[in-house]
């Protein structure tokens, strides 16, 4: 099909689009922005009749390269350690790609743009089209791999586990609130245009690098839909930048969205480049280095600075502030501890570090041993039951630690801790950014204005609290994380997988009950609250606790 006539064919779709005038339209998804000045442009047109075959040779690729794994044994080549991280990852990357689909009709009535509502519709197909690639996968590994439990279950107990509760608040955010703040801001402009840098291109990498070819090509599929979708938001961006009613509320949902998607996306695909692979070539990029290139070179630099001059306030601050949680707060390791201190909790195994991965973590960053060293070495001496409990009830300087009510990531870097009392509830945070979040910015009044259409964050958001009391073999058993034979768990800290080294639910059921520090933190004095976040912010690193004397 010539250029030409995709141009004729994109103008004759605008055509097509009416409003009823038999009666009101009622917004189901409302806004507070406005659109009275906007240029109404689609700068990358795109057409069924072109998309569709596209779409079908890439899926015959897809396809393609999942027969051949098969029929190559690539699943008895790929490592153990890498897939066990992919039951994590495959349970909850569905999500946010439905709720991207099902974000874009909030857009068609809010955002006045005939000629963009095509390239939005194309979008709500591609994130469908995506999750459908990405469960198949997942099927492929659950019935080729050696280990398939986790990935049997996972899709529909994920959103009530340990970490992911996290994924699901993250996913949500693309459908709930004010629907430009969501939809186009938070997932087309941060999310899509940013982040899946990392996530669909340099996780696929260390993927490959790790004898499994299969993620790559599906993820690859995947972001080649993603110039159209960040085209939708650019597009949007602009048409809100020209009404300066805007501009206030374009800064501040630049400022949340930048800010939840960095505590989310850099936990998750951080943890898993870094603490997920076998491949440890000293000349392989770290997460570190994958992120000043493909986020703040790329897009902070290349994209987002140059709109300065249309007026968009850009959150400088907050960028070279998640640089510095990633550099010099050691985010992504802290994270990765989190996760191995709660194994019991989750549905993949774990694998202890080598004096192997000690090496290239030190290499990459300088100091890591000293910091996070003996805790993985006491995770490896404790992984297999001896006796003694889960590492999470034994002495191994690591202090539990409180989540975040906003981005649900819990406060590891300790000294960055806030806690406020919002709503009638104390709530600890791990960044004044996620107290400004919950505090100020998801409110129906923001600087003096109304917000109705903001909303706010609610509900048990927590999943220690969902668990409050219980037996730590019932809360297992309730997430459904057992095996076929009744009483082994899913999850365990190594890939050793003779039943004499895996861990049961008679083993967890001496231990003390599940404790959430925000029950617990609601329950103390004021005095005790004082002297608690005193104490809490001086801990760390790798979770230690402050000092008797702080």
């Amino acid at each position: 099909m010539s250029r030409q006539s995709v141009a004729k064919a994109h103008q004759k779709i605008q055509e097509l689009s009416w409003e009823p005038a038999y009666h009101e339209p009622v917004s189901q998804y409302g806004t507070d922005y406005t659109f009275r000045k906007a240029q109404k442009k689609d700068p990358l047109k795109q057409v069924l009749r072109s998309y569709f075959p596209m779409q079908e040779e890439k899926d015959h690729r897809v396809y393609g390269a999942s027969d051949g794994a098969i029929r190559g044994n690539m699943f008895r080549q790929v490592q153990e350690r890498w897939l066990e991280w992919q039951k994590l990852f495959l349970s909850i990357i569905p999500l946010p790609e439905i709720s991207a689909a099902r974000a874009m009709p909030l857009l068609f009535r809010t955002v006045p743009n005939p000629e963009l509502h095509n390239g939005q519709a194309i979008q709500m197909i591609d994130e469908v089209r995506h999750s459908t690639i990405q469960q198949n996968l997942k099927r492929l590994y659950m019935n080729n791999y050696i280990d398939p439990a986790g990935f049997n279950s996972s899709l529909r107990n994920f959103q009530s586990d340990y970490c992911g509760t996290i994924g699901r608040q993250f996913a949500e955010g693309f459908i709930t609130g004010d629907a430009i703040t969501a939809a186009s801001i938070y997932l087309t402009i941060v999310a899509e245009t940013a982040f899946t840098n990392t996530l669909f291109v340099a996780m696929p990498a260390e993927a490959a690098a790790n004898g499994d070819y299969l993620l790559p090509t599906v993820f690859h599929s995947v972001q080649s839909d993603e110039s159209r979708h960040i085209s939708n938001g650019y597009a949007t961006l602009l048409m809100a930048l020209a009404d300066e009613d805007n501009h206030q509320l374009l800064a501040r949902d630049l400022r949340y969205a930048w800010w939840n998607n960095h505590r989310v996306v850099d936990a998750a695909i951080g943890t898993f480049i870094e603490y997920g692979t076998k491949d440890r070539r000293k000349d392989r990029e770290s997460y570190a280095e994958m992120w000043r290139r493909w986020i703040y070179d790329d897009y902070y630099r290349s994209y987002l600075v140059p709109l300065e001059k249309y007026g968009l306030e850009i959150p400088h601050d907050l960028i070279e502030e998640s640089w510095n949680q990633i550099w010099n707060k050691g985010y992504v390791h802290e994270v990765a501890q989190f996760f191995a201190t709660g194994w019991l909790a989750n549905y993949w195994r774990i694998d202890p570090m080598t004096d192997k991965d000690f090496e290239w973590f030190e290499y990459k960053y300088p100091g890591w041993y000293d910091k996070y060293g003996a805790w993985w070495e006491n995770y490896n001496r404790l992984s297999r039951p001896n006796g003694h409990k889960p590492i999470v009830f034994e002495d191994v300087d690591y202090e539990y630690p409180h989540r975040c009510w906003t981005c649900m990531v819990p406060c590891l870097v300790r000294e960055d801790m806030v806690m406020a009392k919002v709503d009638g509830q104390w709530r600890t945070y791990c960044h004044e950014m996620c107290k400004w979040t919950d505090e100020t910015a998801f409110r129906p009044t923001y600087q003096g204005r109304q917000t109705p259409n903001m909303g706010k964050l609610i509900g048990h958001r927590e999943w220690e609290t969902l668990y409050h009391g219980w037996n730590w073999a019932d809360v297992v058993s309730d997430m459904g994380f057992v095996r076929d034979d009744g009483k082994t768990m899913v999850a365990q800290p190594h890939l050793d997988l003779n039943p004499d080294k895996m861990w049961t639910l008679d083993h967890l059921r001496k231990c003390p009950p599940l404790a959430s520090p925000n029950v617990l933190l609601n329950e103390m004095s004021d005095d005790e609250r004082t002297a608690f976040a005193a104490r809490y912010v001086k801990g760390g690193p790798a979770g230690r606790p402050a000092p008797a004397d702080a």
